[in-house]
């Protein structure tokens, strides 16, 4: 059964006509994915379906009763109630449920009850089982303690946009609403967040789901149908993310190859009337119909994309320093984020940053880009060095100027025409760098106040790469942007000759791009790790297996006892060496050093950027190399350390 169902709609603001004559159904429990270029109306045709916003044509019905919520990009919460009152209200119908089955159980125990009482015990205790079951209580604080938000007490007013945000999902997630309706969700969460947020839609989550997001594991993972708003059309493809880009490629080859053959037709069809074809008879009248209804055709139209090619060869050269950190340390309101981190970067590098909301990774961009200043330790940026700053908050943008005069970097720009960009050997007209960002003549004067998220990220990466620098700072750059330009970035970053570091959540972009991973962990405590997300994922398992094999070691031996008084440990008592072990003992320190010299050589080779171009395998290669030099110089430290202990003179 449909929990809604629309047909025909439409919708336009002025002569832009963001879709024309969409129709669409979610049936029970079913998850959704909305995908679509920057700008092209989905967020309208959510706002459209949720009710929030009227359809100029078209027909939606809703399932009687049915309970749909909407998550906005911008969520509107009473500024005085607190993240605990707003998430425990998405309960209410829970309390209610449960209030009414105890009063009807408490009737049927006092007076006895006749079948309808009965019937509505049993209705109530099915509802309480839809609504999450009877153990919902403890779900509220549960719920915003996984999204980060600790003072949940605090006016909502008093919190930051991403916080609203967490709050805003948290009560819906709570609330278990038959259809949940979730603009851009992954915004402002943290990668285990996400991750969390993919088990709970597909394990707890018992309503339906339609979704806009840009997180192609997240729609990998939860969706069973994907829907496209392009050129004003709404077309739907069966399956999860993997199925939607081979059925999108098995449509446009169909397509073009369509088009190949109307245009192959069309040419002999027009020389057919070239030479003077008389429409004499039915069969020649017929032939030039077809003629002209051939030429009537449009021809299908591909999406426009961002082009980026070119540009990252305006990177400028670097110098022997790059970026060099020295044990800094970073403290806030007397809470440690960053503890004696000391790291330096490598030519090529493209650094990946993780970590918890709160944990520090925005301040440790604002400290390489000498904004903050290390209450510790120091922070060295190379002489040659060229910053450019991308910022979550796209807070370098002017909303009161034009997009050309944010691009040119003064009001007044677009007046008096000025405006060019040099990028290496690469010089064009500022209008047609702004055109290879999707942004034609009249959109480029147009205020950036009025322009969507993912147009505002547009202007943000083309103020931020027209200066030819060539180490970029991006924060959180993937948000906002739709897939098509993600593809474009990643391309571009993957081919920069330049360093990057880049907070992100988005783990298919970490996969694509970082050679590294820097890690936020408790304490202040910051870890790298070569390689891309699924490898330190891989490297951060390995790490926490070895420590529990070694924790249940030590458990087993502190629990084990016997009748026996504890054997005597001091080297006294410790069997003296034999002259083979003694000869061993005199080599094992430059056999050590080699080991360690092994394992510095294979962890630069994880370092360097260029093995992640040689594809998955010579990754591995160098993966397994590193794990037997790390692996070897261990065992032969314990050993040494084992017969260093028992090198005593007898006496």
């Amino acid at each position: 059964m449909s929990v809604l169902s629309a047909r025909g709609l439409c919708k336009a603001y002025g002569p832009q006509t963001l879709f024309l004559g969409a129709s669409l159904t979610i049936g029970d429990g079913e998850h959704v994915g909305l995908l679509g270029e920057n700008g092209a109306g989905k967020s309208t045709l959510l706002r459209v379906i949720a009710g929030a916003e009227p359809t100029d044509e078209g027909v939606i019905e809703r399932k009687r009763d049915a309970s749909i919520l909407y998550l906005p990009q911008e969520p509107k919460l009473p500024p005085e109630l607190s993240p605990r009152q707003i998430v425990e209200a998405g309960l209410s119908q829970w309390h209610a449920a449960c209030a009414r089955h105890a009063e009807v159980c408490a009737e049927l125990a006092a007076h006895g009850g006749g079948e309808s009482l009965l019937a509505e015990q049993a209705v109530l205790a099915e509802r309480i089982e839809h609504l999450g079951g009877w153990e919902q209580g403890h779900l509220a604080l549960d719920m915003l303690q996984r999204f980060g938000v600790d003072d949940v007490d605090r006016p909502i007013g008093s919190m930051s946009g991403g916080e609203q945000r967490r709050v805003a999902l948290a009560k819906i997630l709570v609330a278990q609403p038959q259809l949940a309706i979730l603009d851009e969700p992954t915004n402002h969460l943290d990668v285990a967040t996400i991750e969390y947020l993919e088990e709970y839609l597909t394990q707890r989550f018992t309503g339906a789901v339609l979704l806009v997001t840009h997180d192609r594991y997240v729609l990998e993972a939860i969706c069973d149908r994907i829907l496209e708003l392009e050129h004003g059309t709404l077309t739907e493809y069966r399956g999860n993310y993997s199925d939607y880009l081979e059925q999108k490629a098995e449509r446009l080859e169909h397509a073009l190859r369509h088009e190949d053959n109307r245009q192959n037709l069309l040419r002999r069809e027009r020389a057919w009337l070239l030479r003077g074809a008389k429409a004499r008879t039915t069969k020649q009248k017929a032939r030039i119909q077809r003629a002209e209804s051939l030429m009537a055709v449009e021809a299908p139209k591909l999406a426009a994309r961002v082009d980026l090619d070119g540009l990252q060869a305006g990177a400028a050269q670097t110098g022997k320093t790059i970026v060099e950190l020295a044990d800094v340390g970073m403290q806030v309101g007397g809470r440690t984020l960053i503890d004696k981190l000391t790291f330096h970067m490598v030519a090529g590098e493209r650094m990946g940053v993780v970590g918890p909301n709160g944990a520090g990774k925005t301040t440790l961009l604002k400290l390489i880009s000498q904004e903050l200043t290390p209450t510790q330790g120091r922070v060295v940026v190379g002489a040659r060095t060229k910053l450019a700053y991308f910022d979550q908050a796209r807070a370098g943008l002017r909303d009161e100027w034009s997009i050309y005069d944010n691009v040119a970097g003064r009001e007044g720009a677009e007046r008096d025409g000025g405006g060019r960009v040099e990028i290496g050997e690469l010089v064009m007209d500022l209008r047609t760098y702004l055109e290879r960002f999707l942004f034609d003549g009249s959109k480029q004067r147009q205020k950036v106040g009025a322009l969507s998220g993912g147009e505002r990220a547009r202007v943000a990466l083309a103020k931020a790469l027209r200066g030819g620098a060539n180490l970029l700072l991006l924060d959180e750059p993937t948000n906002d942007l739709d897939i098509a330009t993600l593809g474009e970035l990643e391309e571009m970053l993957c081919a920069w000759p330049g360093c990057v570091v880049a907070v992100s959540h988005d783990r298919a972009f970490l996969n694509r791009v970082a050679t590294s991973i820097l890690a936020f962990e408790a304490g202040g405590v910051v870890v790298r790790y070569s390689g891309d997300y699924d490898t330190y994922r891989a490297q951060r398992a390995a790490d926490k297996s070895e420590d529990a094999r070694k924790e249940r070691a030590a458990g087993d031996k502190r629990s084990a006892s016997t009748p026996s008084p504890k054997p005597d440990s001091s080297a006294a008592s410790l069997k003296p060496l034999s002259y083979a072990e003694r000869i061993e003992l005199d080599g094992l320190m430059d056999r050590v050093a080699q080991a360690e010299e092994r394992v510095t050589q294979t962890q630069s080779l994880l370092a360097d950027p260029a093995i992640y171009g040689k594809g998955p395998e010579a990754v591995k290669q160098a993966q397994s190399e590193y794990e037997a030099a790390r692996n070897e110089a261990a065992k032969l430290l314990a050993r040494w350390e084992e017969l260093e202990a028992r090198n005593v003179k007898p006496r």
